[in-house]
Order: C-alpha cells, then sequence, then structure tokens
C-alpha cells in the first residue's frame, strides 16, 4: 500500500526503537499537553505496549517516506487482563497504538497504516481489535470512520472495537 509520497511496510524486530518513538507521538498527540520522551516511557502502563517487541501475536506496519525515513507505526498487542492496557476489553482481543510524525499527520499515513495492520490482523485469523482514543484526539475520526465502533466511555475517553468479519 503506497501513494508518491510514502510507503506501508511490516514491523520487524528492528523497528523496537521506531515503536517507541511512535507511542511517545501518540501519547503526545495534543500540542497543548507535551511530556517528556523519559516520562513517558517510564509509565509501565505504557510501555506494556511495547515491551519485549516483538512477542508471540505481535503484528505491526510501518510507514516509510520516500526518503526512507520512518514516520509512523501502527501495530498490535495482545494485553492481559492482570496488566490490561487503556483499550482492553477481553482476553484475545488485541489492542492497537498508531502513532504518525507530526509533519506527516492528516496525509493519509495513519490510516494507510491502520488498513494495513487490520489486514495483518484478518489474515491471522482475528476477529476482533480494540483501542482506546480520548474523545478530543482528532484521530477518533478516523476510527470512527475504519468501522471502530465505541463499547465503553470513560471521563474523556473511548474504548473501541473493530470487529473483522
Amino acid at each position: 500500500m503506497s501513494d508518491s509520497a510514502f510507503s506501508i511496510r511490516t514491523a520487524t524486530a528492528e523497528d523496537a526503537r521506531l515503536l517507541a518513538d511512535m507511542l511517545v507521538e501518540a501519547a503526545n498527540w495534543h500540542p497543548e499537553r507535551k511530556r517528556s520522551r523519559a516520562a513517558i516511557l517510564a509509565d509501565p502502563a505504557v510501555t506494556r505496549y511495547i515491551a519485549g517487541w516483538p512477542r508471540p501475536g505481535d503484528l505491526g506496519s510501518v510507514a516509510v517516506a520516500q526518503d526512507g525515513s520512518t514516520i509512523g507505526a501502527c501495530w498490535l498487542r495482545l494485553l492481559t487482563a492482570a496488566e490490561p492496557g487503556y483499550g482492553f476489553v477481553a482476553a484475545g482481543v488485541p489492542e492497537l497504538t498508531l502513532g504518525v510524525g507530526p509533519a506527516w499527520r492528516s496525509r493519509g499515513v495513519g490510516r494507510a497504516l491502520l488498513r494495513a495492520v487490520v489486514e495483518q490482523a484478518r489474515a491471522a485469523g482475528l476477529a476482533r481489535i480494540s483501542l482506546s482514543c480520548e474523545r478530543a484526539n482528532f484521530a477518533m475520526t478516523l476510527y470512527r470512520g475504519e468501522g471502530f465502533v465505541p463499547v465503553e466511555s470513560g471521563v474523556d475517553a473511548d474504548t473501541m472495537v473493530r470487529t473483522l468479519n
């Protein structure tokens, strides 16, 4: 999946640092609420999405600009009820994380990454995927447009699920 500006490839073990970078981008989506990389990656509730990448069952895609720079990533990880993520709904339902560099947002990168990971999930035989998104995040429009529906609402965020029929 590509256009003239970027291409999508499967994430590999060598992408662990990139996933950490994109996790920081995802956490810092709001321009007025930036946290340092160190603070974000010191939070075990956040780092569980990337620790030990890749583990069995992990799936992901990476966006690469024409110049070879990595500009975004989207991945799935199975978490447990004992150590759930923000979008945990059930054992066996992996949680999705999506991060895109600021210069590449609103240019189709996130949608292309999301669609690539959905296809990977289907190929792996997964029935559903979940995520958590703050309602004020512009990514909420992307997730709704790609078939995610809220299944639980918190104070300012929704847990959403997409069925992969």
